[in-house]
């Protein structure tokens, strides 16, 4: 079941798989998830993604804030009905932590748009999580 968010009728839903060590090569100690973005706009108007904000926490606190333009190197316009996807990844050090952010998009009619990315879990199958 992915994970959705759905912000000034841009609907953004998130699956994560996890890779085993033996399958991502980044060495012991390292642990890797591949996220897949489905981003639809339901909307009325055309509207261009412009950057993307991710806050990424790990198991032990750490966070880390990425910001950059687009995604994967795209700006994908989505005029009414659109959509796009993409994929990518997290390293981390631990095997378990999470993922949220957003994006900005423009409207055809320069109305800047923040679109909520619904935070997720990365957890290893090993991962043991203790409720507080």
């Amino acid at each position: 079941m992915p994970y959705q968010a759905v912000t000034h009728d841009i609907a953004v839903s998130v699956e994560v798989a996890y890779i085993p060590p033996e399958q991502h090569g980044r060495g012991p100690g390292r642990h890797v998830w591949t996220y897949h973005i489905r981003i639809e706009n339901r909307g009325a108007r055309t509207v261009q993604l412009k950057t993307r904000h991710w806050t990424i926490v790990d198991a032990r606190g750490h966070v880390e804030h990425v910001d950059g333009p687009g995604v994967v190197g795209e700006t994908p316009v989505l005029a009414p009905g659109g959509s796009f996807a993409y994929t990518s990844g997290c390293p981390l050090p631990t095997d378990s932590g999470a993922m949220s952010g957003h994006y900005m998009f423009e409207r055809d009619d320069g109305v800047w748009l923040k679109v909520a990315i619904p935070a997720f879990s990365l957890d290893a199958p090993s991962a043991k999580r203790t409720l507080n």
